[in-house]
């Protein structure tokens, strides 16, 4: 039986993608490297620590244009400015309020486990006003390893108190998926239109479009999948 719904939060309950894209792009800009929204895809579902690397690797910037600041600098203005836009601006990925109703009409404990740091996911949890549908909430910046590692997805089970293999995960990025899969969990894969049939997903038990597609139906299927297994 499934005892626990597990939750993304960027580009899955929230449409936080283009604020990162967005932020990305005017930070990287100061340190003169220019990147295309399409470019800034190729990092989605990263840790920002491993997004400023990404490019570093890529397009190495001068310390002269860095202007004295560490790649940590660089990352933390990208954060910072992700948390205003996101308080501001951001609005739910169309079906992830229903989806997280569900369970709680079910009376399944329901968490979000996010690459983002606690700050933000306090952030997109009073945007949304989804507080009193979540049991609780954990990021991977408090684990040892960021996603693609399990430690978020074993960390959240740990504190729910449930067994991994008794959780549903819901991913929208190929890193995050491996994350959940990597933990032992069944899992939902919902991947941006970009990559929607991309081979990296195809480790998921179930891939839709989007959260408007997934039903007490599907549930019920997975719940005898998993009890069958």
């Amino acid at each position: 039986m499934i005892h626990a719904a597990i939750f993304d939060m960027d580009g899955l309950l929230v449409d936080s993608e283009p604020h990162w894209r967005a932020m990305e792009r005017e930070v990287f800009a100061t340190v003169g490297l220019y990147l295309t929204d399409d470019e800034c895809k190729q990092t989605t579902g990263l840790p920002i620590p491993d997004v400023v690397n990404y490019w570093f690797a890529r397009a190495p910037w001068s310390d002269e244009a860095a202007a004295g600041r560490s790649h940590a600098d660089l990352g933390d203005a990208i954060t910072a400015g992700v948390h205003e836009r996101i308080a501001n601006f951001a609005e739910p990925m169309p079906g992830a309020i229903e989806a997280l109703e569900l369970f709680f009409r079910l009376g399944i404990p329901t968490a979000i486990a996010s690459a983002s740091p606690m700050s933000l996911i306090e952030v997109v949890v009073n945007r949304l006003r989804i507080r009193n549908y979540l049991t609780l909430w954990h990021s991977a910046t408090l684990e040892a390893r960021n996603k693609p590692a399990p430690d978020v997805y074993l960390g959240t089970a740990r504190k729910l108190s449930v067994l991994p293999a008794a959780c549903i995960a819901f991913e929208d990025s190929g890193s995050g998926l491996i994350s959940a899969h990597s933990a032992g969990m069944q899992t939902v894969a919902v991947p941006a239109a970009f990559e929607l049939d991309h081979p990296k997903f195809t480790i998921a038990d179930v891939i839709i479009p989007s959260l408007t597609e997934f039903s007490m139906d599907m549930l019920t299927t997975l719940q005898n999948k998993e009890y069958h297994s």
